[in-house]
């Protein structure tokens, strides 16, 4: 571990955050307010944000949602939900408002409100064209559907059944792989080209999968693409660290109360924004790597997305800090990440 009890970061953005809608929204937004300047709104809603009108309606819904404090210095990056009808007009609509800035593929049925996702890519062809021409990056959630695959291989098999073959049809598209879990997608995303990168989650490097069992089914560790084997953890946190330009920050944190996560179905997802920056510091410190946790958090990302790196300035100490059992969540309660435990590091 290393000697520093304190460390100076540009503020960094969420390049992968859920938020949910409604008193929900309210509930969680100002958690990831304190702590990033930007987040990659996804659009995965009961009501799918599939076009320009309900993105920016659902901007406006997050803006006012703000406390007050936070409404001039958090922006929300909004997002697309990719369909097999999304038009190639839709999508240069999206690119030309200036507020949306990707578009997300869920393949139908791989997680939390992707059952309107895309069953059919190669459907998706002239709208991937067409975003390689504009520049806007393609966000995946790679994993397949298919239920004869064993769900720890989900990840691979996706890379071999269909994202390499997208990168070879269109080799200037930008796409970041998200919330990667397994050394396959890491090497992968190392050989890709350069419009390849990847966000990597603080859970998939904290947790390992016997993170589900230990002392019986642990319900709120439970996450799509699930938590991996031990040596898949390690290959995260060394790709994380390692100061390569194509892994960044993206939390994935995704909010469900406590009784939808605790019950003979429950949901998947983590929630994990009230520790959106100190989970990676307590990560980069124990790997003895704090001088790259700035360009992991703040300067990766904004590259990639070919947007400005932030100018203002945050400060963390190696302090711990507890964390609450539960979180308010609209009119319900929502179990964090490490509930009951302690933050290693907080926000001075």
């Amino acid at each position: 571990m290393t000697a520093s009890k304190k460390i100076t970061l540009t503020r960094p953005d969420d390049w992968h955050l859920h938020v949910r809608d409604g008193e929900i929204l309210s509930s969680v937004l100002e958690d990831t307010a304190k702590r990033f300047s930007r987040a990659i709104i996804m659009p995965n809603l009961a009501d799918p944000v599939t076009n320009t009108e309900k993105a920016e309606q659902y901007r406006e819904r997050i803006i006012n949602a703000l406390p007050n404090d936070y409404k001039l210095t958090f922006e929300p990056l909004m997002t697309l939900y990719l369909t097999n009808r999304t038009s190639t007009a839709e999508i240069r609509k999206a690119w030309d408002s200036g507020f949306i800035h990707a578009v997300k593929w869920y393949p139908a049925g791989a997680t939390t409100n992707s059952d309107k996702g895309v069953s059919d890519i190669v459907a998706c062809y002239d709208v991937l064209e067409v975003m390689a021409e504009i520049g806007m990056p393609l966000l995946v959630h790679g994993e397949v559907t298919d239920p004869t695959v064993d769900v720890f291989d989900r990840e691979k098999t996706f890379i071999d059944q269909f994202l390499s073959g997208i990168i070879k049809n269109f080799p200037t598209l930008k796409v970041v792989f998200e919330h990667i879990t397994t050394e396959h997608a890491v090497q992968f995303v190392k050989d890709a080209p350069a419009y390849v990168g990847a966000t990597i989650t603080a859970h998939h490097m904290l947790l390992n999968r016997n993170a589900l069992f230990t002392g019986g089914i642990r319900p709120h560790h439970y996450c799509l693409p699930v938590l991996k084997r031990e040596n898949h953890r390690k290959a995260l946190i060394e790709a994380a660290t390692s100061g390569n330009k194509k892994f960044f920050l993206g939390t994935d944190s995704a909010p469900h109360s406590q009784k939808a996560k605790e019950n003979a179905c429950g949901c998947a997802g983590i929630y994990s924004s009230h520790g959106g920056i100190e989970f990676y510091a307590e990560i980069f410190d124990k790997a003895g790597a704090l001088d790259k946790l700035e360009a992991f958090a703040s300067f990766h990302g904004p590259d990639f997305y070919g947007l400005p790196r932030n100018r203002d300035k945050i400060t963390l100490s190696r302090k711990q800090s507890p964390i609450p059992e539960t979180v308010p969540f609209g009119n319900e309660s929502c179990v964090p990440l490490r509930a009951g435990g302690t933050l290693e590091w907080v926000i001075d």
